[in-house]
């Protein structure tokens, strides 16, 4: 084999490596890329506290090995809520309703003819309305 041969093999296996590498590069930055829409998607998910039913949460060691990992090379760490903020139902408020009207509910007067007394202890089921 002559040094010309050798040389233009020694050249097409080069640009075989290159072109198999840059292959790779992408095929790695596209899922790199999914990966992160994914992880976007879920952290969105997360801030509106939209959990799928039967969603398996992250182990806590898992969450703190990352949280490490990302720490330890400088990449930013978004705060995300607990597994149990999560999955607790909303307090959404107070709400607003409409008085109760039942027959029966007014005091009416007693044997003696007189109104119960109004009082603030709720111990004291003497002088109770429903006594009367």
């Amino acid at each position: 084999m002559s040094a010309t041969e050798a040389l233009s093999r020694f050249r097409a296996e080069v640009g075989a490596a290159v072109t198999r590498a840059r292959r790779a590069a992408g095929d790695i930055g596209e899922r790199n890329a999914k990966l992160r829409e994914r992880t976007r998607d879920l952290a969105d998910k997360a801030r509106e506290r939209k959990v799928e039913p039967g969603a398996r949460a992250t182990s806590a060691d898992v969450r703190e090995s990352s949280t490490g990992f990302r720490h330890d090379r400088g990449l930013p760490v978004e705060q995300v809520p607990d597994v149990a903020e999560l999955t607790a139902p909303r307090d959404p408020g107070p709400v607003e309703t409409e008085p109760l009207v039942t027959r029966g509910s007014t005091a009416v007067a007693g044997p003696s003819g007189q109104l119960p007394r109004a009082s603030d202890d709720d111990e004291d089921f003497s002088q109770s309305r429903i006594l009367y």
